[in-house]
């Protein structure tokens, strides 16, 4: 009997459990967003949800001469699960399920990754601020950008 009570409450709390985020639910990051300290700048652009996906890239540099640069995407896995996917430098992908979502943050991990594992995004109007880190939140770096 208490197993059928547990599996009734179960299916109970499955049925009302919110549906697995969607790109839709990050649109706020969509625009261009840029930081600059001194002769270093970092640059971040974000496509609008479409079709299940946000494109994105980054670039990096001093000066007038770009460092680093990433291809970025925001789309479900064949998990359903929502994925910061990145291609450092334009290599291979590195997927970073999502881990946490609240209003007008979220955060992705990849624990099995050697650096980043964790990349958590929060805005504040026109303010969004990236943190990159290990697991523990060792090892932090974050950049405030401001919405062009």
């Amino acid at each position: 009997m208490k197993r059928l009570l547990g599996a009734g409450l179960a299916l109970l709390l499955m049925a009302q459990a919110p549906a697995p985020a969607g790109v839709e639910a990050v649109g706020w990051l969509a625009g261009r967003w840029a930081t600059q300290d001194g002769e270093r700048w970092t640059e971040e652009m974000w496509s609008a949800p479409r079709g299940g996906l946000m494109l994105g890239a980054s670039r990096a540099g001093r000066g007038d001469a770009v460092r680093e640069f990433e291809f970025l995407r925001l789309q479900a896995g064949a998990d359903g699960v929502l994925a910061y996917i990145a291609q450092p430098g334009g290599g291979p992908a590195v997927s970073f399920p999502l881990a946490a979502r609240e209003g007008t943050s979220i955060t992705f991990e990849n624990p099995a990754h050697d650096f980043p594992q964790r990349i958590r995004y929060v805005r504040d109007g026109d303010s969004l601020t990236a943190t990159i880190s290990k697991m523990d939140g060792s090892n932090a770096m974050s950049w405030t950008f401001r919405r062009q």
